[in-house]
């Protein structure tokens, strides 16, 4: 469910103006949805957000922006976050403008998104995992920074280049529904966090020819902005009701949470007048809604869906195959379960992550697994699991690989047994569970290279009775 209203135009001109005088945010996560509807949005900036969408101690640089040298600085100071949405395929800009001496603009453009993939815009921002497609860091001369043409002097945009001096980007072109991030910081002298104001309008030729489509306006009817996915222990999520387009014309809110998703209202949260903000802790996930009651008599309305995940937790590994878990000698097969609900990639023995959790012709003996969350959510160490298997070959020249043989895992059986053939059925060697294994000698003297065959002996528990079990398999000597 998104905004649904009936508005004379007049009404829509005054909320909007009072919408584009107010409106910032400072988390990439609350983004405000915005407009090329030809009216300038003017916010005062005072600060960074709640949560650090750059980690100083981690990116120090993002495209063109940087931290630098000034131990007091952040990429995030006096930052707005902007979202929106190409409504025609065309040509877009925008003029950022300052208001105020004491402040210097800088901004970086993120995307396109395709907002039904699913994906965390805002982590794959923060995170550094993909650069700005516009960015400009350069020293203003002017009032003005943008993408497009720069109105005070002319001076045309071109692709950024460090030292250019040049304060304007080139022209982007968009296609319909692409999704994209505005990140607007100063970057100046000026750290105590004291409100700055700028001014922000999109410009371009697809703005001159229709500024009511050139970006989808429906947008901003999402005032609550796009669906978030956050991490369990970060900070509050305020959602505001005051973006919308009633503005200051509100006679009734009401909050509601629909906490599985499933289109059942669960809890009624806040109401009345004085209700225009409401804060989300870690780690009530759910749809939120608010209703929003205009002198007009009119009913506004909007939600957003907010996810927190946690940290990756190893439930078990599960072994699918191994000597003990089946009847299959190779490969050796398991599951790797996980606690929680994040997106989660897997890697085992320090290899390439994937999305499936089992893996296949996994190594005899002790490996290793680690779960990542997609969302940022959080990495565990490497864990430990066990798979009792044997090498299918062993090389004992000395060169400290592969010399000795043995039943990997074996220790972890009961009263384990394992007895070692030649191809001719001569005993050759005995095993247990404290002996290193087999150097490939009988009596002190090298056997050749050969296929040889061994025994595995141990008690196994089935359900509360003990049976003894065999194993019959062979491996090669290869010297």
């Amino acid at each position: 469910m998104r905004t649904l209203f009936a508005a004379v135009c007049c009404f829509f001109l005054f909320i909007y103006s009072g919408i584009s005088q107010t409106a910032n945010s400072g988390d990439c996560r609350t983004a405000i949805p915005v407009c090329a509807d030809g009216e300038p949005i003017m916010p005062f900036v005072d600060g960074g957000g709640d949560i650090d969408e750059f980690d100083p101690d981690v990116v120090r640089q993002t495209g063109c922006l940087e931290k630098g040298s000034v131990s007091s600085a952040n990429i995030e100071n006096n930052s707005s976050w902007f979202v929106f949405r190409a409504g025609t395929d065309g040509q877009i800009g925008f003029d950022i403008e300052s208001l105020s001496a004491t402040a210097e603009w800088d901004f970086a453009l993120y995307g396109p998104f395709d907002q039904t993939s699913g994906q965390n815009f805002c982590q794959l921002i923060g995170d550094a995992t993909v650069d700005p497609i516009r960015c400009n860091y350069e020293v203003n001369t002017t009032s003005f920074t943008g993408i497009g043409v720069n109105p005070e002097n002319g001076q045309v945009g071109a692709p950024h280049v460090t030292g250019s001096q040049n304060t304007y980007d080139e022209w982007l072109d968009v296609i319909a529904g692409e999704v994209y991030y505005l990140f607007i910081n100063n970057f100046n002298t000026n750290f105590d966090g004291d409100p700055e104001p700028f001014s922000l309008t999109f410009t371009g030729s697809s703005v001159n020819a229709n500024q009511d489509t050139a970006l989808d306006c429906t947008l901003r009817d999402e005032f609550l902005g796009l669906d978030i996915i956050a991490c369990e222990g970060d900070p509050d999520i305020i959602l505001s009701a005051e973006n919308s387009p009633a503005g200051p014309n509100i006679t009734n809110i009401t909050w509601t949470l629909d906490r599985d998703d499933d289109g059942t209202i669960d809890e009624i949260l806040a109401t009345g007048a004085a209700a225009t903000t409401f804060t989300v802790t870690s780690p009530n996930s759910g749809r939120y809604f608010v209703s929003i009651e205009t002198t007009f008599g009119e009913i506004i309305t909007d939600d957003i869906l907010i996810t927190f995940y946690g940290v990756p937790q190893l439930d078990e590994v599960r072994v699918i195959d191994d000597l003990v878990n089946s009847d299959q000698t190779d490969p050796y097969n398991i599951e790797i379960v996980a606690v929680g609900t994040g997106d989660y990639e897997y890697a085992i023995n320090g290899g390439e992550f994937q999305d499936d959790p089992i893996f296949r012709d996994v190594p005899p003996g002790i490996n290793t697994v680690v779960i990542n969350d997609k969302n940022g959510c959080g990495i565990t160490e490497p864990i430990e699991f066990l798979v009792v298997g044997y090498p299918k070959f062993f090389t004992p020249n000395g060169d400290g690989f592969h010399d000795n043989w043995n039943v990997l895992g074996v220790e972890v059986l009961t009263n384990p047994a394992v007895f070692i053939f030649d191809r001719y059925g001569k005993l050759v060697k005995q095993l247990d569970a404290t002996t290193l294994g087999w150097d490939g000698t009988y009596n002190g003297r090298p056997l050749p290279s050969s296929d040889y065959w061994f025994r595995l002996d141990y008690d196994r528990d089935d359900s509360g009775v003990i049976v003894a079990t065999q194993v019959r398999r062979h491996f090669s000597l290869m010297r």
